[in-house]
């Protein structure tokens, strides 16, 4: 078990407060908890018959595949990188 010290962050996602408990600061756990509630609410407005599970499901899906894309490109951008270097 880690030593590290926890933070204790409340932020509200799609109208639900929560309490996120984590080693990241608390700015950032207000971000992402940010970042989620926006894209829940932009998938809502695109598609406003979901039911809350399917949107959170959705809004996971849908940061992953951004997620995803960036991990792509990022290790595009290395190999790119370690070729102007040789």
């Amino acid at each position: 078990m880690s030593n590290t010290p926890k933070n204790r962050t409340n932020v509200d996602i799609y109208g639900t407060p929560y309490t996120i408990i984590g080693e990241e600061p608390s700015s950032h756990v207000r971000l992402v908890a940010s970042i989620v509630d926006e894209k829940m609410r932009e998938i809502h407005v695109m598609n406003p018959s979901l039911d809350l599970n399917k949107l959170a499901v959705l809004t996971a899906v849908n940061i992953v595949n951004d997620y995803v894309k960036l991990e792509d490109r990022v290790k595009e951008l290395e190999e790119e990188l370690k070729r102007e270097k040789d």
